[in-house]
């Protein structure tokens, strides 16, 4: 992770606190008085400190008059928990802007908080922050039956005839690769049942070689059963790619009027709310069958004559990304690298502690089938990523934005820091909530050359 710093050039006054609960001003008082010349305090431009935090608090005297002005600082956890208050005032003169520096005296511990700061009862800086991320610790949970759980489940595809039809797109095809649908079957909804269609794009090479693929995975499908799929052009990619579009989701739940290219058939999502569906049950759990779709389209990649499935890569965002270790977790083929980027389905007991959903259906789920929490969380530990996170030995760039209120980065980190594997890059951006950076597809180019 790079390690640029923010330079403020303000002065900032140096302060005795007077209530600091594990901070002491940035002037000792055996050192020195409270008003000594002014300081300022770098900085890491993306919010994630390796030691004690010390950041700054913009405070602006817009009277003409010298004034003392009242500070607060509250410093909470991402559970919303309380760290510490610290209450202060500050002499600073007519029209006038310094800082007010706030330098820990104590070790917080790993993990990730929120900072509100008052001046004069006015917001003056609010901002979510790390201390030592990848210390933070989130043990496995997975249940005793977890492996054979998943072997029984990819026993059943091996036994599902993958039958998979390939439809040309003419429009999106190029001279150096063609575009495909691709129609296959998956899992039933179940032990026993029908197998489940499910669909993607492919594009393939045309020169015959060998060539690197590439997993894309999707997030959850909020777009509405009207809006067109992402269709890729054939372009001049030295790739194999496929788009996955799993059970009841995509190119598995729009209508032919919507005219996503190779649809010719109305798709519909028979599942509802997917996180929901069948609840309680690990036999038919909509995620089961998910992650298994996820096997499938390796499976079908490694078909094909121009795959090497040697050098093996994936990516996605949100659902996207807990695809992504799904793949690595469970594929026949080992991983190259993976690129989840705000990854969902992380560490659920520390995860419904943060933010509100999807724990409000989960524990609606859970009690309307008379599960008690321990038993939700049993049930939740499949599909956790942190689980499968001990079954991933590839390389690994990840992302979190500090201000994702859907996939915080704590549930990131967790499968994160378990993934043995020395090629870990983790990048962190303080101004982003649940989205990718602008950068995304530069970054895990680049971070993937690395490896062909």
């Amino acid at each position: 992770m790079s390690k640029k710093y923010l330079i403020f050039l303000m002065g900032i006054t140096a302060v005795v606190l007077v209530a600091c609960g594990g901070c002491k001003p940035q002037n000792d008082p055996q050192s020195g008085n409270g008003d000594a010349e002014p300081e300022y305090v770098q900085e890491p431009e993306d919010l994630i400190w390796f030691g004690k935090p010390s950041f700054n608090v913009p405070v602006e005297n817009t009277e003409a008059v010298e004034m003392r002005l009242p500070i607060k600082v509250r410093i909470t956890t991402d559970a919303k928990l309380a760290v510490l208050e610290i209450t202060d005032t500050m002499t600073v003169a007519g029209n006038k802007q310094t800082n007010y520096v706030v330098t820990m005296s104590e070790d917080l511990a790993p993990g990730f908080y929120r900072a509100m700061c008052l001046v004069n009862n006015n917001k003056a800086r609010s901002f979510s922050f790390g201390v030592d991320p990848f210390d933070i610790v989130s043990a496995p949970d997975m249940q005793s039956d977890y492996s054979e759980y998943w072997q029984t489940a990819k026993d059943q595809l091996a036994a599902v005839d993958m039958s998979p039809v390939l439809k040309e797109i003419e429009v999106k095809s190029s001279s150096a690769r063609k575009v495909y649908l691709v129609e296959m079957y998956s899992v039933p909804d179940g032990l026993s049942g029908d197998p489940v269609k499910i669909r993607g794009y492919y594009c393939e090479p045309t020169d015959g070689e060998k060539h690197p693929v590439i997993m894309h995975f999707y997030g959850y499908d909020t777009q509405g059963s009207k809006s067109l799929c992402e269709c890729p052009a054939g372009g001049s990619s030295n790739y194999a790619e496929f788009y996955l579009s799993h059970r009841g989701q995509y190119l598995n739940n729009r209508p032919a009027t919507t005219k996503n290219p190779g649809i010719d058939e109305d798709c519909v999502n028979i599942y509802g709310d997917w996180f929901a569906y069948h609840f309680g049950d690990k036999d038919s759990y909509y995620y089961r069958g998910a992650f298994m779709d996820v096997v499938q389209a390796v499976r079908f990649m490694a078909s094909r004559e121009t795959s090497d499935m040697t050098h093996l890569f994936a990516e996605g965002s949100s659902q996207g990304g807990a695809l992504c270790y799904a793949a690595a977790g469970l594929s026949d083929y080992p991983f190259t690298a993976i690129a989840p980027n705000v990854a969902f389905l992380g560490d659920f007991p520390d995860y419904f502690k943060i933010v509100d959903w999807p724990a409000s259906t989960a524990k609606a789920c859970a009690k309307e089938a008379g599960m008690t929490d321990e038993q939700m969380y049993a049930f939740l530990s499949y599909y956790d990523t942190k689980n499968l996170a001990t079954r991933i030995h590839c390389a690994v760039l990840a992302t979190s934005g500090l201000l994702d209120g859907t996939c915080p980065p704590h549930t990131n980190i967790a499968p994160y820091n378990l993934i043995d594997h020395p090629d870990k890059e983790y990048h962190f951006y303080p101004n982003m909530t649940h989205d990718y950076p602008k950068n995304w597809f530069s970054m895990i180019a680049a971070f993937w050359k690395k490896f062909q």
